[in-house]
């Protein structure tokens, strides 16, 4: 995949500011962690951007106790579900867990990490270096900010879905890119004085997350993704971070695709770590046994997801593709009308009759 820094990396679990929650789900306190409830024939109930708190869950148990004591919450969740944070990863709970996969670097050492990459992406990174592409590290400014508006509507569809920060407001990119501004690092890919490409990390204690990577497609030969993975990982070393973590490494039964790919070129490897789950009602029991709370895609087999993540592909593409049309469609009959009204290049409009 010569193109592989054609990509963009939005985590799935954000709300509020980070992304927009869902209508169905609700929040409340308990033991002063904000829970979210999720769902509606199953309602999950999980703490809120757990993926980017410095630190896991205090006391499981006396959190689990909390929620099962009837009236507490305002909506009576049937399973509540909890991580442990690498660099640990032995389970230190009774309740029944499941390994997710976690897609990480280990950044304890930036040569030991840049030795073990393929051949390809290390002339990648020197490739964007050779082009002129600089690699920065920022804080949120208003300049950042409005590269950041014109790099979202670079494109409506990203990774063959809605990009659902595309049209986005200044007001509205501000907002997002706000969170968690204590602990955050911007680092930018520029060609000259464009921004080509980005990526905001969140330090959560001894690890570092990626919340957003986004380069821009019309730069693909530059390679910015590549860069700012680089670049990454050599702040996190100078930070004393054990991990760099980019999402998942396998999405349930989804396996193979460009996301994973590009996440092995760049030295990324899975690393299983323990979620718990933990029934609160009958029902949560009954579809934990039936494991209906690892959802559709942890559900399907893997034939069956890329099919239809190929579909969901071709209907956006098509989508954008008629909406191309419309817009374009309409351009030769204004640019007519306006050609009737101005006169033929070198006359004069005071000699016509």
């Amino acid at each position: 995949m010569g193109g592989q820094d054609v990509l963009t990396m939005t985590n799935k679990n954000h709300s509020n500011d980070v992304r927009e929650e869902s209508l169905e789900s609700t929040a409340f306190e308990v033991d002063s962690r904000r829970i979210v409830v999720k769902g509606r024939w199953l309602k999950v109930a999980a703490l809120e951007h757990e993926q980017w708190l410095e630190t896991e869950l205090d006391d499981p148990v006396a959190c689990v106790k909390l929620l099962r004591e009837p009236g507490l919450p305002k909506q009576r969740a049937d399973i509540f579900t909890f991580a442990q944070k690498l660099p640990v990863t032995t389970p230190k709970y009774d309740y029944a867990m499941e390994w997710e996969s976690v897609a990480a670097v280990r950044t304890t050492s930036h040569k030991e990490w840049w030795d073990k990459l393929p051949q390809e992406t290390r002339k990648n990174v020197r490739r964007s270096q050779k082009r002129g592409v600089i690699v920065t590290v920022d804080t949120l400014h208003d300049d950042l900010i409005r590269g950041l508006v014109e790099l979202n509507n670079d494109s409506p569809v990203r990774q063959g879905r809605r990009y659902t920060h595309y049209g986005k407001s200044v007001e509205q990119v501000k907002k997002d890119q706000s969170s968690f501004s204590d602990r955050s690092s911007f680092i930018c890919a520029y060609y000259g004085e464009e921004l080509i490409g980005y990526m905001k990390i969140v330090h959560r204690g001894d690890v570092a997350a990626v919340l957003h990577l986004l380069p821009k497609a019309s730069h693909q030969d530059k390679r910015p993704a590549n860069a700012l993975i680089a670049r990454a990982v050599e702040v996190c070393e100078a930070k004393g971070m054990s991990h760099l973590i980019f999402g998942q490494f396998n999405y349930g039964n989804k396996r193979d695709n460009p996301l994973r790919e590009f996440k092995v070129r760049n030295g990324f490897e899975e690393i299983l770590v323990p979620r718990f789950y933990v029934p609160l009602t009958s029902w949560g029991e009954l579809c934990m046994k039936a494991k209906l709370h690892r959802g559709l895609i942890g559900i399907l087999p893997h034939s069956i997801i890329t099919l239809g993540v190929k579909a969901r592909s071709k209907w956006y593409n098509r989508i954008n593709f008629l909406r191309r049309c419309s817009s374009t469609s309409e351009r030769p009959n204004r640019i007519r009308q306006m050609e009737r009204s101005i006169p033929p290049a070198g006359s004069n409009p005071n000699l016509q009759q």
